[in-house]
Parts: structure tokens; sequence; C-alpha cells
């Protein structure tokens, strides 16, 4: 019994040693070569192309990096269009790609006011030098901060508890409490009835999702963005943002307004940092937080 529990041992080893083999070879051959390219293109060219598909939330999750490296370079994104989703991405305005030409021309208006970007442009087989869709494919867990998905290919960080997106509030909507939950990245275990007791509720996403919440919220009112910088403007005013993971989320935290996310159990990919950032997993939690939001804001 020894002896084959030995072999049992020596052999479930052997086999791990393997995988992890090989795990070491895969990366070293596809990724290891990018990723020095990437390192030594920041250390010596003073101009960095960056490449990024979307979507929306993703990109404005890169930001942070981008703001960083403005610091010593000229920061030029091309944004490559109609890219397909390779899951199952439900209910997603992009109609089955991470940014379309619809979706390009909503965000415009918001990269033009960017200053750390120097240019921006429909991505057209430029050369890159900062490829940030490789945070898809690294060997990196994605259950961790979004912003911090950059900082793996880059290693350049940025202190998250400072803005990364800058838009001027908007000139007429101001002071109320702004709501963006989309279909995706819901968290089963709560609900938003309470909501009915409370007033200056104004929801900024698509029509679809606003019908559906306002079920549970009666009095909840909607306004259409133009755009996303508009949409940033009113996120920008508010008392405060109350979302789940998503790209109004996305512009709340990069813009350190007061912000509530309603976190998601099985993927939490994004966290607040920074001041009057909050989340949730659960109803008691939820509404005490937003209770305190509303009182101090």
């Amino acid at each position: 019994m020894i002896k084959k529990l030995y072999y049992k041992i020596f052999k479930r080893d052997k086999k791990n040693i393997y995988k992890i083999e090989n795990k070491i070879k895969y990366f070293n051959e596809k990724y290891e070569i990018e990723l020095v390219k990437i390192n030594n293109a920041i250390d010596d060219k003073k101009e960095l192309n960056l490449f990024h598909s979307g979507p929306l939330g993703d990109l404005i999750y890169s930001f942070p990096l981008i703001k960083k490296l403005s610091e010593r370079h000229k920061c030029n994104l091309y944004v490559n269009l109609n890219k397909k989703f390779t899951y199952e991405y439900y209910k997603h305005t992009g109609k089955g790609f991470y940014i379309d030409d619809r979706t390009y021309n909503f965000l415009i208006p918001l990269l033009e006011k960017q200053t750390f970007i120097s240019k921006f442009k429909k991505y057209e087989n430029e050369k890159i030098d900062v490829n940030l869709d490789l945070f898809r494919e690294i060997p990196i867990s994605f259950t961790f901060n979004s912003p911090r998905w950059f900082f793996a290919i880059t290693g350049e960080h940025f202190d998250l508890n400072n803005p990364s997106l800058f838009v001027d509030e908007h000139a007429k909507i101001k002071n109320k409490i702004i709501i963006l939950r989309s279909f995706r990245f819901r968290n089963i275990y709560i609900n938003y009835d309470f909501l009915k007791n409370y007033e200056n509720l104004l929801y900024v996403g698509v029509e679809e999702e606003y019908q559906d919440l306002k079920k549970s919220i009666p009095n909840l009112e909607m306004y259409n963005c133009k755009d996303l910088l508009e949409m940033a403007q009113i996120i920008k005013s508010s008392k405060f943002f109350l979302g789940n993971m998503s790209v109004g989320y996305a512009l709340s935290e990069t813009l350190k307004v007061p912000r509530l996310l309603e976190g998601c159990p099985e993927t939490p990919y994004v966290q607040p940092v920074g001041n009057n950032g909050f989340d949730f997993f659960f109803q008691p939690h939820f509404e005490k937080l937003f209770k305190y939001l509303n009182d101090k804001c």
C-alpha cells in the first residue's frame, strides 16, 4: 500500500510539473516578448500609440494608465471598432461588437475633452506600442480591480485615489441621484424597491433598462444623454451615483464622485477606491449606504 501511494503521489507531482512547464513555455513563446516590447517602448519613446477594442467601460478603466503614461509621453489612443464578442454578453448595446460605429460616435465628445490623450482616432493598421487588449489574454485573473488589468500589461501604476477623467458639470441637470443598472452583472440578492420612498432619482441608461427598473421605482425619471460626455457631466453634477458594473459606474469611479456600486458576487471585477466610494452585496447594506450618501451629500 505504501508503494502504491508513493507511485500515485509521484505521478501526480510529475503531471503537475509537466502542466507548469507547459504554461511557462506557452507564456514565454506568446506573451513575454510582447510585454518586453511594451516595456522597452515606454522606456525609450516619447510618443506612444495605444490600442483598445473596448467595450466602453473597459476603455474608460484604461484612463488611469494613460493618464500616468501622459506624464512622460505623448499618448495617442487608437480605438479598434467592430471586434466581435466571443462570449455571451447579455443585452449589450453594441449588438455583438465591443465598440461599433454608433458607440464610437457616442464616445468621441468625451475623448475630445481628455487633455492627457494627445490624439485619438479609429484604428486603421497604425503601428502600436501598447496593446491594451492584452489583458484578455495574459495569464492573470479578471477578478481584481479593472484599472489594474492595464497596470499588469505595462508595469506602470497610477494612484487610484485620484481622478483620471475630467469634465465640466452639466449646465442644467444638478444634484440628482443618478442611476444606471445594466442587465449584466446584477446581484440576485438585492432589489431596488425601497427607492420609491426617495426623490430626485434620474436614470441615464437605455430605455429597456429604465422600463425594467421603473417597475420597482414608479417615481423614477429618465434622461436620454446625447453622448457619453453629457452622461459624464450629469454624473459629475450628481448628488451621488448608483449602479452596477457598467459604463455609468466606470465614469463615476474615474471622476471620483460619491458613488455606490451594486457588487456582483460572481464577477467582482470592480471595486471602489478612494473617498465616498462604497459597494454592497446584500440588501441591509444597500439600504444603509444609500441612506448615508443621501443624508451626507
